[in-house]
């Protein structure tokens, strides 16, 4: 894959704007008691798949959404770009309904599972893409360059896709969902099948992305990706919300102080700052330390089947 700075610097003249306005606060995404139950032939309720959902997606963030599978993660995802309908609640997108298929020209999207045509090589599936979005063939040719090189096909760019690995049709499929230059991308299991080297650069990826301004929805049941890339996330389980916050704030323990230094003697254990500075100790860090996300969702989902009523604090 291309470095950050080599994609910055091709990038540079579409994504300026965007950039510039990734801090300001912008609401993008927002829903408001969302849900969808789906029902059997004679209406009957088979499946509740979403729970009334509230979330508040800023612009310029990488929200992730973490479930285990059967969440409600590609469900809401298909709510937000129209692709189902809701039982209740609303959703918008840029201020518009997610029923409003327009807003979809703003937004690029990796689906769990990519449905490619398998005879074209990666520069023809960009290109058709393209076409989809009505871009001239000077910038679907000048794009398909930019995104081989991104997720790091360049040398597998003339193969038919039905040669390619899991890995390898993952990463066209990120590729795809970036060709129209998308001011939000939603990835659901955007590391599937991807091997170690591969998913450190599909993250590194995702972060250039709000480098950018670009915005980001990942959903993932692989506790270690949302954890590395997100600012913020939310747990699902069973359709329900049931945390959200600041990565940072909920992997806090807050209870136990945690003081770090470098260098720090073995006999400096009482009054410790006054013998931090007597031993000359000055680099030393004071705080809470961190869980992982591992044990917390390990505690909600343990928790919902202890208490299937209790709901995430807003």
């Amino acid at each position: 894959m291309a470095t950050s700075r080599e994609i910055d610097g091709r990038a540079r003249a579409g994504a300026g704007g965007a950039a510039a306005r990734s801090g300001d606060g912008e609401t993008i995404v927002e829903t408001r008691n969302l849900s969808k139950t789906y029902r059997d032939f004679w209406g009957r309720s088979k499946k509740v798949a979403l729970k009334p959902l509230d979330l508040k997606i800023q612009r310029g963030e990488i929200f992730g959404l973490l479930g285990p599978n059967g969440s409600g993660k590609t469900t809401t995802m298909k709510l937000l770009l129209g692709l189902i309908f809701p039982t209740s609640g609303d959703a918008f997108i840029f201020g518009r309904e997610a029923s409003d298929v327009g807003k979809n020209e703003r937004i690029g999207y990796l689906p769990e599972e990519s449905y490619l045509y398998k005879f074209l090589d990666a520069e023809e599936t960009l290109d058709f893409y393209g076409r989809l979005f009505d871009m001239s063939p000077a910038q679907r040719k000048q794009r398909a360059d930019v995104l081989i090189d991104m997720v790091g096909l360049g040398r597998d760019k003339k193969r038919q896709l039905r040669e390619y690995s899991k890995g390898m049709t993952r990463r066209i499929g990120v590729a795809q969902a970036l060709i129209n230059d998308p001011e939000l991308v939603l990835l659901d299991e955007p590391t599937s099948g991807l091997d170690p080297i591969g998913t450190r650069e599909m993250k590194d990826l995702i972060i250039d992305l709000k480098k950018r301004g670009k915005t980001v929805i990942m959903s993932s049941h692989l506790l270690a990706d949302v954890e590395d890339v997100c600012d913020r996330i939310a747990v699902l389980h069973q359709g329900e919300l049931k945390e959200l916050g600041r990565v940072e704030d909920m992997l806090r323990v807050t209870d136990v102080t945690q003081i770090r230094a470098k260098g720090l003697p073995p006999q400096a254990t009482e009054e410790i700052r006054a013998v931090l500075r007597r031993h000359g100790v000055e680099d030393a860090e004071i705080g809470n330390p961190m869980t992982t996300l591992e044990d917390l969702f390990l505690e909600v989902v343990r928790d919902t089947e202890a208490r299937p009523g209790r709901r995430a604090k807003q």
